[in-house]
């Protein structure tokens, strides 16, 4: 199977000049979590005098040194060169799940003029980190091709319904708000020909700088210290998760500072909180440790998948189950912050999940 993968390019123009530009932000980076130049030539497979040298000419280009070094404490970022690799950071979380969804559309436009025409199973699901380990090692699976499309949690079982994907994903909080979640869903399960298989737990709560400096650890916190947050888009099961919070709450958007700040995904906002440009956000624990922020638990989510039951009898997908239950996978969520694989790969009827999932609602 012919894999396509689309990357940005940071290319930097000098007004009234022809000189540009291309800094790797990634070699930056590296310098910025290790402190070390050895470390980011080896992790872009260069060597250490050619790093040096594109890190003095980047230097040279903006007029403005990128790195300092330190006799003894190796090397760091100046102010400048942090602010460019965290636009970096929030630039790849913001725009990388929909530039997997073009190279995806790209892949599925060229496979009929190909002669390799593997079994392609069509995953609709919202982007989140066990997701995404799923389909790296489906990708590795030799016969079976991946459409996956990031799409709403409101939308997946829409897709499903009409026909248009194989494989949904759906997540369901636990506690107060799971009848509100069983309800959007049941319009769109059918329960004659509907299996739903379990695929992992995660934590939700609130992503915080490190060592919490603002104290916060309810949103009515949020509210209080007026702290700056960041927000997921309307059409996100994120968002929708935070407004009903805030329902339950009776917290009005209106008085959360930075309310109408969107970023696309979990990474994004957890970045944008990284960067110092808010204070606090909403998601899963996974992107917060992932950009060394604290995390304050608020709730737990079950995340499911939803096909059809023919379906679920093919090849393809009992490969696709075989692999949910193998012990990669299993120890991939492991090392997952906020992630359990709970009941991985189990299937159960329409009835027999909504009698579940109603009794475990606390």
């Amino acid at each position: 199977m012919h894999h396509i993968e689309i990357e940005t390019v940071w290319r930097f123009h000098k007004e009234g000049s022809p000189q540009t530009a291309v800094v790797m932000l990634g070699v930056l980076n590296e310098i910025r979590k290790t402190g070390k130049l050895t470390n980011a030539a080896k992790h872009a497979q260069l060597s250490y005098r050619h790093v040096w040298n594109l890190v003095e000419q980047w230097s040279d280009f903006f007029g403005v040194p990128l790195v300092e070094t330190h006799r003894g404490k190796g090397t760091v970022l100046t102010a400048f060169g942090e602010k460019l690799v965290w636009a970096g950071e929030r630039m790849q979380a913001r725009l990388g799940p929909q530039l997997e969804n073009l190279a995806q559309e790209l892949a599925t436009e060229i496979k009929p003029f190909l002669h390799q025409r593997p079994s392609v199973i069509r995953v609709h699901a919202s982007h989140g980190f066990a997701v995404s380990k799923l389909r790296e090692l489906l990708d590795r699976e030799p016969g079976i091709g991946v459409d996956l499309r990031y799409v709403s949690n409101q939308n997946s079982l829409v897709s499903l319904a009409q026909g248009a994907c194989d494989l949904s994903g759906v997540h369901l909080p636990r506690g107060e708000l799971r009848a509100q979640g069983i309800r959007a869903c049941r319009e769109w399960l059918d329960p004659r020909e509907d299996r739903v298989i379990s695929f992992v737990t995660r934590e939700m709560g609130l992503m915080v700088k490190r060592g919490n400096p603002l104290d916060i650890n309810t949103l009515d916190d949020v509210v209080e210290r007026k702290a700056r947050f960041v927000n997921r888009d309307h059409d996100s099961g994120t968002r929708l998760l935070f407004d009903q919070l805030l329902a339950l709450r009776g917290i009005d958007e209106a008085k959360i500072n930075g309310a109408q700040q969107m970023e696309f995904t979990h990474a994004a906002v957890a970045a944008y909180v990284a960067s110092g440009m808010a204070d606090v956000s909403f998601g899963v624990e996974a992107a917060a440790r992932q950009f060394g922020l604290d995390f304050i638990r608020l709730l737990t989510e079950d995340y499911f998948f939803v096909c059809k039951r023919a379906f679920l009898e093919t090849e393809p997908m009992q490969r696709v189950l075989d692999i949910m239950k193998g012990r990669e996978f299993q120890e991939g969520v492991a090392s997952l912050p906020g992630y359990v694989a709970t009941r991985t790969g189990t299937v159960d009827t329409v009835k027999a999940f909504l009698e579940s999932v109603g009794s475990n609602a606390t």
